[in-house]
């Protein structure tokens, strides 16, 4: 299964939060405060989103944290990839020298040809996309709640 961690779910949570109003600055506390998490935890979130200049931290009386990019240009690969590291389906998808196997194992292609196609999915998302309460993603051009129906 891919999954999210939790520090990436929570980027993306504050970062769509931000996405609504994203001329705005904010402080650590208040955004944790609006999408009910700790500070500590937002804070760590916040550094490491700063880090890959997904928002910008301001100093000062007036400081917080400032989107760095129109919401439209922050994907969630940016987001995820800021949190998590390298978006891959499987470890020996991120790189060489992972398995002791990979120089014979006959699936390895088929692991990176899946995580790409992950990747390219997630790209295609913007944090702007996940601000809006009406986004529906798309797929093979039927809505995503038709693809989880029994």
């Amino acid at each position: 299964m891919f999954r999210l961690s939790k520090l990436a779910d929570y980027g993306t949570v504050i970062l769509s939060f931000m996405a609504q109003q994203p001329e705005r600055t904010y402080s650590a506390a208040e955004l944790a405060g609006e999408v009910g998490i700790g500070v500590p935890t937002a804070s760590k979130v916040l550094k490491q989103l700063a880090r890959s200049a997904l928002v910008q931290s301001l100093r000062g009386t007036h400081g917080g944290y400032l989107l760095a990019r129109r919401p439209e240009a922050i994907a969630l690969t940016d987001v995820i990839e800021a949190l998590d590291g390298p978006i891959s389906a499987t470890e020996c998808g991120i790189g060489t020298g992972v398995c002791r196997s990979e120089t014979s194992c006959r699936l390895r292609g088929n692991w990176r040809r899946l995580g790409r196609v992950i990747r390219q999915t997630l790209a295609e998302v913007s944090v702007a996309d996940f601000a809006r309460n009406d986004y529906r993603p798309r797929f093979a051009g039927r809505a995503a709640d038709e693809e989880d129906s029994p």
